[in-house]
């Protein structure tokens, strides 16, 4: 087979496709037809609306696809990657489908053969080679997700900020173990991170947390081994009162959210942040110190 053919859409490529960008019946993922023209215009410079591209029907899909198959192997990745970067952004307020791994590996072959690195691999191969900073089109895009969900409303931030946590751990490559799940308005999971197992408690309120929330969950950390660790997120952030009724010498560490914005803005290695937290815990035994104080500390320490 040719370099040429090899390097360019390919008829069994669309059933992949087809599943990956939701385009079953003629859709494309979450689109309407107003905001498919204004994507292909503001991230691709192309006019889908342009006859050109209906020459096998007038929907979104059939239009997709003939704009690929007549596409050259840059603009076929192009095309591919901002469309797996809408998917994942939108995903905060959109369920799509899920993919399975078959489809996925299958998905991130195509962009391989076009000579591209798939998303989840650029990924991982950013986190080993320098811990776990993501390249700087990864962190926008977390960024923008988080601050999509801070203009949710209410009833649907949970499961916006449960999608997105989910998306930001694997992106950083820390081993999620458990599924994050939504109980109420407390998300759970865990993580590994510098060899430690880490159990999560997420909470999106428009309530500082308290020491009866801190105690809670430092008691189900302490439930388990007693190698394990827990990191407290509170977007919107902990009551003075309730730190230091809470203590020191626990076995939890707290983020809020500004460190988030801080560390994806960044474009900060989240495992360092997250080690530097339990070395400020484990030597003054205070659970929370922000982001932007733990450089100020280091740069004296």
């Amino acid at each position: 087979m040719s370099r040429t053919s090899t390097n360019k859409i390919r008829t069994m490529d669309m059933p992949v496709l087809d599943k990956v960008f939701g385009m079953e019946g003629g859709y494309v993922l979450d689109f309407s037809n107003r905001t498919f023209a204004d994507f292909f215009r503001e991230e691709l410079q192309v006019n889908i609306d342009d006859p050109h591209w209906a020459l096998q029907g007038e929907s979104k899909a059939k239009r997709l696809r003939c704009h690929l198959r007549q596409a050259n192997r840059k603009t076929a990745l192009d095309t591919l990657n901002a469309l797996w970067e809408y998917r994942e952004v939108s995903s905060v307020t959109h369920k799509h489908a899920e993919l399975d791994d078959t489809v996925r590996a299958a998905f991130f072959g195509i962009i391989e053969r076009l000579e591209g690195a798939p998303p989840g691999q650029q990924q991982v191969s950013s986190t080993t080679s320098a811990g776990s900073r993501i390249d700087a089109a990864a962190a926008s895009a977390l960024a923008r997700r988080l601050l999509h969900v801070a203009e949710l409303e209410p009833q649907s931030r949970g499961y916006a900020f449960e999608k997105f946590l989910k998306g930001m751990f694997d992106a950083y490559g820390l081993a999620a173990r458990a599924s994050f799940r939504l109980v109420g308005e407390q998300i759970d999971g865990s993580f590994v991170s510098g060899g430690n197992t880490y159990l999560l408690e997420a909470k999106w309120t428009n309530d500082l947390v308290g020491a009866a929330t801190l105690r809670s969950f430092n008691a189900k950390v302490e439930d388990k081994a007693r190698w394990s660790r827990g990191l407290l997120l509170s977007y919107s952030g902990f009551s003075s009162e309730g730190l230091a009724a809470f203590g020191r010498g626990k076995s939890v560490i707290c983020m809020d959210g500004r460190d988030l914005h801080d560390i994806l803005s960044g474009g900060l290695d989240f495992t360092a942040i997250l080690a530097m937290k339990a070395r400020q815990a484990a030597e003054t035994g205070q659970p929370f110190v922000r982001v932007e104080d733990l450089h100020a500390v280091s740069s004296h320490g």
